[in-house]
């Protein structure tokens, strides 16, 4: 396997480990991209562009673009903590107060810290949506303001692995009027030149590989931390809540189709590079422009808070989430404590740990069955680690 890219003197164990992930772990084509203090030290890309690609297919390149399924959620986090640190969205407040159709079904006391630690109780719809009222705009914020809450707002956290997407873009278009990939790429990532879109538009479409299935390697050094048979079971049975909050689409969008990329899903359907995933991440730090970070200090504690842990109620593991990220667990290993960010299902993940001035994008095409640990990112993890 060729690798392209570079890396900077101390940080060859990466490389190394970027090799492996295809020589033993079975990666296709992949990237990884990690900064330290605002300057980029790792950049590094290899395989074909396409899933299927193989070894005649189109190669991947310096600005080859993945679907990053819930990596995304990491980055859409990024435009409420920034409206909150200018005063725009109260944490505090009831959900209500900015959308006053959510006030139902249970559901009148939901704060907006809730809705973004995976409190609100909508996990799931009692009516799944098509792939077409999904991205609809429209469809999506509707049923989960109908929907009936699963449990007491704030009492317990679980998963909103798809209903995120509707509860948090209604959520920023009620305090912006503008949708929350438009507020991002205005404020966020167009103006730092930063290749990562919710929302792609029509003319990135050329750089955005095929992503699918595969079968995952052997899982070595016990690097599955997740209960596999307590999750299996609860996928298995159709009534659970694991199921159902995965199924909230049914069925299943496909994630190669120009509208699926094209959509405002910040739960799922975010598109980037490497580079891209780490660069946001390291712009809240502080960016190699001007020094100075997006998050204010007070955001970036707030980002690696802890507002939910415990046993999650879709997972069926415990986990931990602060305002729209995930923390750094058994279930989610990240670089320490202080790190802040998320995983993709099936491989991806992106963060930023402040103490260590890091921050980590690692984006592939073959997307594996792990949802908060994929070995291949925990290698890559491991390796940053060590090269610190």
């Amino acid at each position: 396997m060729e690798i392209q890219g570079e890396v900077a003197a101390g940080f060859e164990a990466v490389r190394d480990a970027f090799v492996r992930n295809f020589e033993v772990l079975g990666d296709r084509g992949a990237a990884v991209a990690v900064y330290r203090d605002g300057r980029k030290v790792v950049d590094l890309w290899a395989g074909p562009k396409d899933v299927e690609g193989g070894g005649a297919g189109e190669p991947w390149t310096a600005g080859t673009a993945q679907v990053v399924r819930s990596a995304t959620k990491g980055v859409a986090a990024v435009v409420p903590l920034l409206l909150h640190q200018r005063g725009l969205l109260d944490l505090d407040a009831p959900v209500g107060a900015y959308w006053p159709e959510f006030k139902a079904g249970g559901k009148e006391r939901a704060l907006v810290r809730d809705l973004l630690a995976h409190r609100a109780a909508v996990p799931a719809l009692d009516v799944p949506l098509t792939p077409a009222q999904a991205v609809d705009g429209l469809s999506g914020a509707r049923a989960v303001a109908g929907q009936r809450a699963f449990w007491e707002p704030g009492s317990a956290h679980g998963y909103h692995a798809q209903t995120y997407s509707w509860l948090l873009s209604e959520l920023v278009l009620r305090v912006t009027g503008a949708s929350l990939g438009q507020w991002l790429a205005q404020e966020v990532t167009g103006p730092r030149g930063l290749e990562f879109w919710i929302g792609l538009p029509a003319g990135e479409t050329g750089r955005v590989g095929r992503v699918g299935p595969v079968e995952p390697a052997e899982m070595a050094g016990g690097l599955r931390t997740r209960p596999r048979r307590n999750v299996s079971e609860a996928w298995a049975d159709p009534s659970s809540l694991t199921r159902r909050a995965f199924a909230a689409i049914t069925p299943l969008p496909d994630e190669n189709a120009p509208e699926f990329r094209a959509a405002e899903l910040p739960a799922s359907a975010g598109v980037g590079t490497a580079r891209g995933l780490a660069g946001v991440y390291a712009a809240l730090l502080g960016d190699t422009q001007d020094g100075a970070g997006l998050f204010a200090p007070q955001t970036r504690r707030l980002a690696g808070t802890e507002l939910s842990s415990g046993p999650d109620r879709v997972l069926v593991v415990n986990t931990r989430f602060g305002p729209g990220y995930m923390l750094h667990s058994p279930a989610s290993p990240l670089l320490s404590a202080g790190s802040f960010g998320h995983p993709g299902r099936g491989g991806s993940l992106g963060f930023a740990d402040p103490e260590a001035g890091v921050a980590f994008g690692y984006v592939t095409n073959a997307h594996a069955k792990s949802v908060t640990a994929d070995p291949r990112a925990q290698s890559l993890l491991r390796a940053v680690r060590a090269s610190l």
